[in-house]
């Protein structure tokens, strides 16, 4: 892990690497937390409820098409090949 040294000014300001603000998708006005854990400060983009509300949209609608795409594969494995010996629903 690259690290990263800055000096801090005056009004105790830092200016957070450009790689890491771009990994981590941190862009001029995003707000960000300082955690204190043990003797390190950490800092971390908030958890951002829009952005958190949006994966899980993104992983229900993949998870409908899943199903979807199940629902069509098996209609097709019974046209092919019939009911399963002893199967009853």
């Amino acid at each position: 892990m690259p690290q990263h040294k800055r000096k801090v000014g005056d009004r105790g300001q830092v200016t957070i690497p450009k790689d890491l603000r771009d990994r981590r998708g941190i862009s001029g006005g995003d707000e960000i937390e300082f955690v204190e854990v043990d003797d390190k400060i950490l800092i971390k983009p908030p958890t951002d409820e829009e952005r958190l509300a949006e994966g899980y949209r993104k992983r229900a609608e993949r998870s409908k098409e899943l199903a979807e795409e199940m629902a069509v594969a098996s209609s097709e494995a019974n046209e092919q090949l019939g009911d399963a010996p002893g199967w009853s629903e």
